[in-house]
């Protein structure tokens, strides 16, 4: 099953403006697929940077080598670009010496891959972020009816590709996903780690605190570490898009919390997997944190995807008066509460009313679609 991407589109408007197009995004999440549609049909040079062959001919190419590599091709597509040393000024003599081609580059390391072209592609790139399948995007293409008999089964597997067109093998597809790919490219970019088996009790440790603030000296205390090192293994989960962080929204009050932040995982298949329970959501006592991370990261993929720049953040006392989330744009301040049970009450706390002009919504199992629909949440 071929799911069409919301890329697609911008990104087709994008071919024949001589800037390079840069994806990036977690392994397996369709980076190649995407871009290979769009590339179908044209004149293209194909070249992976896991190969090493590829890795020793870019590496320190100058520019007549370029031409000759290059030769007719309209476009060539560098998959895991990363790889390669130098890798940005090969595609700075590309794109300012090689007119007669557009170069196309895909990264699974948003971190080594922005390091690489961010000064030498100044005002060459256009940079695009691929995630797992959204919900929007997937609904569009199974239908609304299908859609919505699978909606428990997405927030227990996830959106990865292969997760949703191998019904029946979603435990076995993710554990080999947050095994192979996951750890792989965690350890990759942490070479220098002095305790990579660390990682996976932080990550375990983040996975049960979702929808609560985290303290790096909790889990440090909790993983046998000291706080510097979580906080330099939790950035790499970030850089690794594994999760994202949500901050803490203050400004007048002296009780709010200022500094605390919320951690999500960027796909909900692989947070069941880390914690290594794919039970049935009727057996579950985790079902707010699993709703709550579905409904934050599907946002995150909505306002990307939209090229909207928008605040987030959640908001909460030192009194645990709390709202789950908050998104700022243009000066207007919205607020979401989350709720499974489209029957659970919920009343904004009065003391966030007093001093905020916000609207203010409770998103449930009911209403969601409209909280993941740009136009309105309403």
């Amino acid at each position: 099953m071929f799911i069409q991407r919301k890329l697609y589109q911008e990104l087709q408007r994008r071919l024949g403006t001589n800037k390079a197009l840069i994806v990036i995004g977690p392994r397996q999440v369709g980076k190649t697929t995407l871009l290979s549609a769009l590339l179908k049909g044209k004149s293209v040079l194909l070249l992976n940077g896991d190969d090493p062959t590829v890795r020793n001919i870019l590496t320190g190419i100058n520019t007549e080598e370029l031409k000759q590599l290059i030769g007719a091709y309209e476009f060539i597509f560098i998959d895991e670009a990363q790889r390669i040393d130098g890798i940005g000024l090969t595609l700075k003599l590309i794109t300012d010496q090689i007119k007669t081609c557009q170069v196309l580059v895909s990264g699974s390391s948003a971190f080594e891959l922005r390091n690489a072209t961010h000064e030498p592609l100044t005002g060459r790139k256009w940079e695009y972020q691929l995630f797992t399948i959204s919900w929007t995007e997937f609904e569009a293409n199974v239908g609304f009816l299908q859609a919505e008999q699978q909606l428990e089964l997405r927030l227990i597997y996830g959106f990865y590709p292969e997760v949703i067109t191998q019904l029946g093998q979603e435990r076995e597809v993710l554990l080999q996903l947050s095994e192979s790919y996951l750890y792989k490219d965690l350890f990759h970019i942490g070479a220098k780690l002095k305790r990579p088996e660390l990682l996976p009790k932080i990550l375990q440790a983040l996975a049960y605190q979702i929808g609560n603030e985290v303290s790096h000296n909790e889990i440090a205390q909790l993983v046998g570490a000291d706080n510097e090192t979580v906080t330099t293994y939790i950035d790499l989960l970030i850089k690794s898009f594994v999760i994202f962080p949500l901050d803490s929204f203050s400004r007048n009050l002296r009780n709010e919390i200022k500094t605390k932040k919320k951690y999500y995982f960027y796909d909900n298949g692989i947070r069941n997997a880390v914690i290594g329970n794919f039970s049935p959501i009727a057996n579950r006592n985790d079902i707010g944190a699993l709703w709550e991370n579905f409904l934050v990261s599907e946002k995150k993929k909505e306002n990307h995807y939209n090229m909207l720049h928008v605040n987030t953040y959640f908001w909460r006392t030192t009194g645990q008066q709390e709202i789950d989330y908050l998104e700022e744009m243009d000066g207007e301040l919205k607020a979401f509460e989350f709720k499974w049970n489209p029957n659970a009450k919920w009343r904004v706390p009065k003391v966030f009313l007093n001093t905020y002009s916000a609207e203010t919504f409770k998103i449930d199992r009911s209403n969601f679609r409209s909280f993941l629909t740009i136009q309105t949440h309403e």
